[in-house]
């Protein structure tokens, strides 16, 4: 099935000419790299992981027949970073990166894998330090390894993976592709940035993109429900009571009532009728109903993150996400993306205080811009060079907001415009209605949720390739990318599915179309309500 979906698109099948052991590896190395394993795996063989990879110690499981290699990267004042690279026996001429996500790192072998299953070459980079998703203590007092994780890491360990990707077959890539989620997506949209020569198509979910302010966004965030004993505190229990009021009220925006929100900015939400009754038990701890400095929090929570002369500092959720809310709003504590970042990557050191914490972070963070990691809007190189972006974001995402994703898009159109260029013509979004962060959906809406994306396939079962029962371009983002770069196919849409058990992901229970900005998917008002074919995209304009 992978070798007939691939074929479509003119691909000719390569095969492995080097050895897979590292003296062959070795030999295809710059100065300054080293390797550091390559054997060769059959088919079906799992990947075992490196007992010391704390980032993603999950193996690989179900791969092709691959060789497996692992190279150490010299990099700035003495930091290095490492790579993982799989070189499938059955290569389809391409080379794939894979992303990280959070703080993260080491390598991601799951996602590689997913890669390797296509038939690409793919790498991913471990950023140049060893951590959990959630962990940023690495970066205290050490900005070479910050600006690894900025953006010196993924571009290393591209251009070092394709050296050794043309030697191992004896013939350079034919095209190159990116795929990554969250701090993956913003890596993307940095590679388009700086380094536009990297990939011919970028794809780039839920992108982490503004991290000098999402960053101390995050911790902001949770202070609005914070202390746990105050009387405004929301309970994680109530917040569920919110969600379901919240989608009785916005579910019928699409013309259809069936539990998912497809137009929360269309939904005039009024959160007042939660609010207590003179009979009901109206204290903090009540999870039927909100009292009024509960409401006062809510609002606080759905409003933007505001300077004093009220200039947006970062866009907060849009309504639906509040159904998950304990990465951010729902915890006893600020989540460590944001005080990790404000006491590590801004020098406050381990004893800061999040009760400290003020809008002048936001201006030290801007001063500082650690790792050059926020991803500014000029894209014309990456346009001019001929690539094309794909991103997307899950409409109930709990951890990057939904909001900053048209933000960044529409920023990009603003500076592109006066150089005229076309942001339609080489940079393509679309929203996916009932998806929290990068892949899945809330039981409560069942929403079509899975294209193959970035995360995707090791969510739904690491045993997969593409959208089981459906490998196409239609319903796999990175099968439309493909025929977008390669075919000159501009996609209109994305086809979701929802499987009536993901784990199993036989039956469909149902599918509809993700439209591209600014369209949405419409029901036409008949036909099967779950399938793709009774909705069309329409212009929000």
């Amino acid at each position: 099935m992978r070798q007939e979906a691939l074929l479509g698109f003119g691909a000719l099948l390569g095969v492995a000419n080097g050895k897979c052991d590292p003296a062959t590896i070795q030999a295809a190395l710059p100065k300054g790299a080293s390797v550091n394993f390559a054997y060769p795996l059959a088919a079906n063989a799992t990947f075992e992981v490196p007992k010391s990879s704390t980032g993603y110690p999950t193996n690989a499981v179900n791969l092709p027949a691959l060789c497996a290699v692992s190279v150490q990267v010299q990099s700035i004042s003495n930091s290095t970073f490492g790579f993982g690279l799989f070189l499938p026996d059955d290569w389809n001429q391409r080379f794939l990166a894979t992303g990280n996500g959070g703080f993260g790192g080491g390598i991601n072998y799951v996602d590689m894998g997913a890669g390797a299953r296509y038939g690409f070459a793919t790498i991913s980079t471990d950023t140049g330090h060893n951590s959990s998703t959630g962990d940023g203590s690495w970066a205290y007092q050490h900005p070479e390894l910050v600006e690894n994780w900025g953006h010196l890491a993924m571009h290393g360990s591209v251009v070092v993976a394709k050296a050794v990707t043309a030697a191992y077959y004896a013939q350079n890539v034919s095209y190159s592709y990116y795929s990554g989620c969250s701090t993956g997506g913003r890596q993307g949209l940095k590679e388009a940035e700086f380094y536009p020569e990297d990939f011919d198509g970028i794809v780039a979910g839920a992108p982490a993109w503004w991290t000098s302010h999402m960053q101390p966004w995050t911790a902001r965030v949770a202070l609005y429900n914070l202390p746990t004993t105050a009387n405004y505190h929301i309970p994680a229990a109530l917040f569920a009571t919110i969600n379901t009021e919240v989608i009785r009220q916005c579910d019928p925006q699409d013309g259809l009532v069936d539990s998912i929100i497809s137009d929360p900015e269309g939904c005039n939400f009024r959160p007042e009728t939660l609010l207590c009754g003179a009979n009901a038990n109206a204290t903090a701890n009540d999870t039927s109903c909100v009292t009024g400095p509960q409401l006062d929090t809510l609002y606080n929570i759905f409003s933007d993150y505001l300077a004093e002369n009220n200039t947006l500092i970062f866009p907060t959720y849009w309504l639906g996400s509040e159904g998950q809310p304990a990465l951010l709003t729902g915890a006893n504590l600020p989540n460590p993306l944001g005080t990790d970042y404000i006491k590590y990557f801004l020098g406050k050191g381990p004893q800061w205080n999040y009760n400290d914490y003020n809008d002048d972070i936001v201006k030290l963070s801007d001063s500082i811009n650690p790792g050059k990691a926020t991803v500014g809007f000029d894209l014309s190189a990456f346009h001019n060079r001929g690539g094309k972006i794909l991103s997307y974001h899950g409409m109930v995402d709990p951890l990057i907001p939904t909001s900053s994703t048209p933000y960044y898009y529409n920023h990009v159109q603003r500076h592109l415009a006066p150089k005229s260029i076309d942001i339609d013509s080489f940079f393509k979004f679309f929203l996916v209605p009932g998806m929290g962060h990068c892949s899945s959906t809330p039981a409560k809406m069942n929403a079509p949720w899975y294209f193959a994306g970035p995360n995707q396939q090791s969510a739904l079962d690491q045993r997969v390739y593409s959208v089981p029962g459906f490998e196409d371009e239609d319903h796999d983002v990175i099968l439309a990318m493909m025929a977008w770069v390669e075919k000159g196919r501009v996609p209109k849409y994305v086809v979701g599915t929802k499987y009536v058990n993901d784990t199993l992901h036989t039956d469909v229970l149902r599918q509809r179309p993700l439209c591209m900005y600014p369209e949405q998917a419409k029901y036409k008002g008949n036909g099967d309500v779950n399938g793709a074919g009774s909705w069309e995209c329409e212009s929000l304009y």
